[in-house]
């Protein structure tokens, strides 16, 4: 990745060249937390789930169906929408790395080109820290995760400490706005709009809470302990059910998963209300249609899946993300892009709207043509990565590959099996065909395939981090023990 000296010697003139020969569109990017690819109301995962303005986005814009995250984590997923690399290229692998010095983010070529540039919102990304970060005209964020209602950290405005005034998804969309305001008509911009929710613990905006307290939750098939529905499931999988991130003692709990849905759903609905106020505010100031808007999760999250809760994992509920995108001036409403999109295409979608240059050696791609309908060149796979963290130690190391019809899943310093999914007919990752006589040509190609990924975009390692922050290691005794060791690594032996 070029260092920020690199990048920004001799980059303003280009820079302007490039602003005078192209509309200067502005764009506003709104990210979520831990909002799942199938929690919109249109996608009807669960039948009684509202999201007007999202379902209002993808009518009037694009819908990306298969839209990923590189890393299901906060801070790298961040950094890698920010940088267009993978985590192991920006070396942000978890929620405790310090951003490494030279680092660039790319609202900095903008800022070059003559854009103005504001954060809103939730950073959480490398450490601990909210202080204004270089990029941003306009800052605002808070310490951590923040909190859903005013706390005693509050706020931090362009580096001045200021306090909550009342719920942050609404708080923080106030804000926005007002920057909106304060920007002359004819000034390119982009916003960067981070929510907090819909991150655990959920908190629904008073107006919200228990508008789903009767909705009946589907539980997910795959949710099963054994069976049909966890055919060749790995034990660390099938441990962690008695796990922090588990079924069985969720954050060391005894909480329903369906109730814990029904809030998780009653707090998305102040994000799916902030991006309401975003579009009828960009429709007042009469740039509804020339602003590239896009609304994207940091990660998904699992709600019973594979006996699981939170993400980390390669698993579809915790990679894949919900993506859409809304300009009538660059493609049609209500269209559908069926390629693996990602995170690391944020930052190269984003410049080429602008008219400025994409650097080289980024990992990501801009997809206007695949949102235009244009016949492109595109990815035919996707590398998946989270690094072990001492914290959480149930998840290991997870290194994956997914095309459109596969996933081969290999994890790091475990004595276990690895796994392969034909998505096409088992989208529910409910059968793990790695044993299967008639897979075993594709798992040790994909097998190859990732390692050469790896090889070339500088991936041969494992980074080693500090101890830091408490460990959620506990297994209750009175629930399911440890897995039993696989069939298919314990021999017959000759009598």
């Amino acid at each position: 990745m070029p260092t920020r000296r690199e990048i920004l010697a001799g980059a303003p003139a280009v820079l302007r060249a490039a602003a005078q020969a192209a509309r200067r569109r502005s764009v506003v990017f709104i990210l979520s937390d831990d909002h799942r690819w199938d929690a919109m109301g249109f996608m009807k995962a669960q039948p009684w789930l509202r999201t007007p303005q999202m379902d209002r986005l993808a009518s009037e814009g694009v819908h990306f169906r298969n839209a990923f995250v590189t890393t299901a984590l906060c801070s790298p997923s961040r950094a890698t929408i920010l940088t267009g690399v993978y985590a192991h290229r920006h070396r942000i692998v978890d929620n405790n790395t310090p951003i490494p010095r030279g680092t660039v983010f790319f609202p900095s070529y903008l800022q070059k080109a003559g854009y103005r540039t504001a954060f809103i919102g939730k950073w959480h990304m490398g450490n601990e820290g909210d202080d204004p970060q270089p990029g941003f005209d306009h800052w605002i964020s808070f310490r951590g995760q923040g909190t859903y209602n005013p706390s005693a950290n509050g706020l931090n405005i362009n580096g001045k400490r200021v306090k909550q005034k009342g719920y942050i998804t609404d708080e923080l969309t106030d804000y926005a706005l007002q920057w909106l305001d304060s920007l002359p008509k004819n000034q390119p911009y982009f916003l960067y709009l981070s929510h907090k929710a819909v991150h655990a613990e959920f908190e629904p905006a008073p107006r919200h809470k228990g508008m789903y307290k009767d909705a009946p939750f589907v539980y997910p098939k795959t949710m099963a302990a054994s069976g049909e529905y966890a055919r060749g499931r790995p034990m660390w999988v099938q441990n962690q059910r008695n796990s922090w991130h588990g079924v069985e003692y969720p954050y060391h709990s005894g909480l329903d998963i369906g109730d814990y849905y029904r809030r998780y759903a009653e707090t998305l609905m102040g994000v799916d209300d902030s991006l309401g106020r975003v579009l009828d505010a960009l429709k007042a100031r009469g740039e509804l249609d020339s602003t590239l808007v896009i609304y994207m999760g940091d990660n998904g999250f699992a709600f019973g899946e594979h006996g699981l809760i939170d993400k980390r994992t390669a698993y579809e509920e915790s990679m894949r993300v919900p993506l859409l995108a809304r300009c009538p001036e660059l493609f049609r409403p209500g269209s559908v892009v069926p390629e693996m999109v990602a995170n690391l295409d944020i930052m190269p979608t984003v410049l080429e709207a602008c008219g400025v240059p994409v650097p080289p050696g980024i990992d990501g791609a801009s997809w206007l043509r695949l949102a235009r309908g244009e016949r492109t060149a595109w990815r035919a796979e996707l590398l998946y990565e989270y690094y072990w963290e001492r914290n959480f130690p149930h998840t290991p190391t997870v290194h994956a590959l997914r095309t459109d019809r596969y996933k081969f899943v290999r994890v790091h310093g475990l004595w276990d099996i690895d796994e392969l999914y034909d998505l096409e007919a088992d989208p529910i990752e409910s059968r793990n065909l790695i044993f299967d006589p008639a897979h075993r040509r594709t798992a040790e190609q994909m097998r190859a395939r990732l390692w050469k990924v790896l090889e070339d975009t500088g991936g041969m390692y494992i980074p080693l981090q500090r101890d830091a922050g408490p460990q959620m290691n506990l297994r209750h005794p009175d629930r399911s023990k440890a897995a039993e060791f696989p069939e298919q690594l314990r021999p017959r032996l000759k009598p």
